[in-house]
């Protein structure tokens, strides 16, 4: 379990992570989402003790990182794939860090065939690919058998066997009751991957809750309606305050009203309605639903640069901080 209260970090004049309190619950897998800037690669580093909190605490399994005494067996991180010395093969990566811990070479063997490696495991690291190096990131996060698992991007460079394979991983390891904590742009994966989620924005918490809740409050229903009557509907419908869009013209899209009160209106007025479909929202619309007002970087779909956000200097790239890599 990792909990944090009130956490802070201040660089300069700059807050980083203001305040922030959650729990990350075992048996399940807790997605970590935010705009690019928002604080989660920093909240992350904090949990492990790679940059010390300004203020508020915040311990894995019941302890602060620092203070495990066996950091293999309890806590898995993934945060820089790189962060590896590039002339060591993968295996003797995963050896050095064994020999820490006393964990017996069958274990590196064990990992370096659970994360697909075998056939690379005695070449040097710094000519892995961007996959091959996420796989070894991930192989050394597994080393320990931890209770914990942190991963910041672990699909990153996959391809879709992959990506496949990190989603089965992840959500095996939270059915044996580990505590799994991720982040990820890619929506669509995450929305497969996580039970739970906590989304970040300008260093502050904005959303902490189930995957299903977020989704279902994230905006009103929407119902598409096909119809040859179309723009007969949509003016029965407009008149009773209800939010109508005619994309087509046979076609409608119905926000905040009831499937059967529609139905109900057409019958009521003999117009005949060949499509009556709920409209599940997805993932990236709940997301930028939660994070329209916390974009740090605007970019403008007609090329322009745009201008940068409040407290942003002039010249900082722009990126669209949705569905795609760092």
């Amino acid at each position: 379990m990792i909990e944090a209260n009130g956490l802070t970090k201040v660089y300069g004049s700059k807050t980083a992570v203001h305040g922030v309190s959650f729990a990350v619950q075992p048996g399940q897998v807790t997605g970590f989402l935010g705009p690019n800037g928002a604080g989660k690669s920093t909240t992350m580093r904090m949990i492990v003790g790679l940059d010390r909190p300004t203020a508020g605490t915040v311990t894995v399994n019941g302890v602060p990182y620092a203070k495990h005494q066996d950091p293999l067996h309890q806590v898995g991180a993934l945060l820089d794939a790189k962060a590896v010395h590039t002339s060591r093969s993968a295996y003797n990566h995963l050896m050095a860090m064994a020999a820490t811990h006393r964990i017996p070479k069958s274990r590196v063997q064990e990992v370096i065939e659970m994360t697909g490696l075998t056939d690379v495991a005695k070449k040097k690291a710094g000519g892995f690919s961007l996959g091959m190096g996420q796989r070894l990131g991930i192989a050394a996060a597994l080393l320990g058998d931890p209770q914990t698992l942190i991963l910041d991007e672990p699909v990153n460079g996959l391809d879709p066997e992959g990506v496949l394979w990190v989603r089965n991983l992840v959500r095996y390891q939270a059915s044996l009751g580990k505590t799994v904590f991720l982040s990820s742009h890619l929506m669509s994966e995450m929305a497969q991957t996580a039970d739970h989620l906590i989304v970040i924005g300008r260093g502050r918490i904005i959303a902490d809750a189930p995957m299903q809740e977020i989704l279902s409050g994230a905006r009103q229903s929407k119902v598409l309606v096909r119809t040859q009557h179309a723009s007969v509907l949509a003016t029965l419908l407009g008149d009773s305050g209800v939010k109508v869009d005619q994309s087509e013209t046979e076609t409608l899209q119905v926000t905040g009203v009831d499937p059967r009160q529609i139905a109900q209106v057409a019958l009521e007025n003999g117009l005949l309605v060949y499509e009556l479909t709920p409209q599940t929202t997805s993932l990236e619309e709940a997301y930028f639903d939660l994070t329209k007002d916390e974009v740090e970087y605007h970019s403008h779909v007609s090329g322009q640069p745009a201008g940068p956000s409040s407290g942003q200097q002039p010249g900082t790239d722009q990126s669209i901080p949705a569905a795609a890599g760092k």
